[in-house]
């Protein structure tokens, strides 16, 4: 038997017996015990309601925390990556300068060849990949355009010329290529 019955009951035989203030009393009781239950029923819901935001929002924080700690293993290495950059630059200048069939400078060449094969191996193993878009298309997210040239020998917004090359960290760009890009091929005037 539930506690409404219960009351109902007791109303009933407080009504046989008790006079019509009684009853009037009794009811007024009943109305007021209905309304606070009704009060905290509606408190229990609200409570439920907030534990539920609660939770939702703690994992929420939690997925953020955790994307912020993948994205600093990913990422914290890019300042020290850029700086190694151009370490990397300095040395195919060197390798540039040095010609390959003067044997007095062999030794120093083969030196720095293995100096760079080393250091873009370790960049590697980080995720540092170089961008090297000679005879693509301009990509400007990926590409800043140097110059534009007139050249027959390529399709119009092609890299024709690598100035620098580019790198990016899992995908990340840490400095764009520097490129010469074509026009396409001179327009010739036919009614000169």
């Amino acid at each position: 038997m539930s506690d409404e019955q219960k009351v109902q009951e007791e109303l009933q035989e407080q009504a046989e017996t008790a006079s019509p203030e009684e009853v009037s009393d009794a009811a007024e009781s009943a109305d007021v015990a209905g309304d606070a239950l009704e009060a905290a029923n509606k408190d229990i819901a609200d409570l439920k309601d907030q534990m539920l935001r609660m939770q939702a929002e703690m994992q929420n924080v939690r997925r953020r925390a955790e994307a912020d700690v993948e994205k600093a293993h990913k990422f914290g290495l890019e300042k020290f990556a850029v700086e190694m950059l151009t370490v990397v630059d300095n040395l195919e200048r060197a390798l540039a300068a040095a010609t390959a069939d003067d044997e007095a400078t062999q030794s120093i060449r083969e030196g720095v060849e293995m100096t760079l094969s080393g250091l873009l191996a370790s960049l590697a193993k980080f995720s540092v990949e170089a961008v090297d878009p000679q005879g693509e298309t301009f990509n400007p997210e990926l590409h800043q355009a140097m110059t534009m040239v007139e050249s027959a020998d390529a399709e119009p917004n092609t890299v024709i010329n690598v100035m620098q090359k580019g790198y990016v960290l899992h995908g990340r760009l840490l400095r764009p290529a520097m490129v010469v890009v074509s026009k396409g091929a001179p327009k010739i005037n036919e009614n000169a």
